[in-house]
């Protein structure tokens, strides 16, 4: 075998082993491989689990926010002209039960007489709503204001002690005190002691008695009673409500009536007797 033969043998056993097919290998062919590989590199670093950069997607919009209520608790608000269920149970705005009627209907009788719809219950099936005016819409949530606040604001008690045998210029000033405390919804509770020198059997009536005196109403939590073994008595007062107030007011109203209408009789009297004489 010629020299020229081993030689070219030897070449393609060479290229074979590096990976090279056909052609020559020439400087510029491994500076293009070396380029593409190092492209590869870079963009597989790119997106690597490690790299900083931030994909922006616009697909995710962020969800809306939730108002607070304000108040809290249970609210009263209209559900507009858009009534979930086909068929619900109305009451009137004057608290009448109007039966389980269309949505359409409703809808119309709110058109014609220009009223709103309230949920009431919607556990009940069907759901109870009901038909009111924006004036009874705002008072009900002034009430229900009122009593959130009332359940919110614990209620504080002030004492207050004397003797039954008090004078009567103190128990005035007493008394203002206790009208001031109640003014500003707090509860007083009232010890009445036995005197020193006359000991008080009865001291709940007594305390009743100095309590009638006041010059505003009151109710009670609890009423006069007698503690420790009858050398004391106690009771709590509180603000009055709207009921023993009307209660009280109309009894004022009445007296007052029946004077004026036994006044002019007794006028009548006086003038026949003074003609007669």
């Amino acid at each position: 075998m010629s020299a020229g033969c081993l030689r070219w043998m030897l070449s393609q056993t060479v290229r074979a082993a590096c990976g090279g097919g056909s052609g020559y290998w020439t400087p510029a062919s491994r500076f293009t491989i070396s380029s593409d590989r190092s492209n590869i590199a870079a963009s597989s670093w790119r997106w690597s689990p490690f790299s900083t950069t931030v994909e922006e997607d616009t697909d995710q919009t962020p969800a809306p926010k939730k108002k607070k209520n304000p108040h809290g608790g249970a609210t009263v608000g209209s559900v507009g002209r858009k009534i979930p269920e086909q068929h619900i149970q109305v009451i009137s705005e004057a608290g009448e039960n109007l039966g389980t009627m269309h949505r359409a209907d409703v809808i119309r009788i709110m058109d014609e007489k220009g009223l709103k719809l309230v949920l009431l219950n919607q556990n009940k099936d069907p759901p109870v709503y009901k038909l009111m005016s924006g004036k009874q819409i705002h008072e009900e949530q002034l009430r229900l204001r009122e009593k959130q606040k009332a359940k919110a604001a614990p209620v504080q008690v002030k004492e207050l002690t004397f003797s039954s045998g008090i004078a009567p210029h103190d128990l005035t000033t007493k008394w203002k005190q206790v009208e001031s405390w109640l003014e500003k919804k707090h509860h007083v509770r009232i010890t009445l002691r036995s005197g020193r020198a006359a000991p008080d059997v009865n001291l709940d009536a007594s305390l009743g008695q100095m309590v009638q005196q006041m010059g505003m109403t009151v109710g009670f939590v609890s009423k006069p009673t007698v503690i420790r073994n009858g050398q004391a008595a106690m009771c709590i007062l509180r603000p009055p409500s709207p009921k023993e107030l009307s209660q009280k007011n109309n009894l004022s109203a009445d007296s007052s009536s029946k004077t004026s209408q036994s006044k002019p009789e007794s006028k009548t009297d006086t003038t026949e007797e003074s003609a007669q004489q």
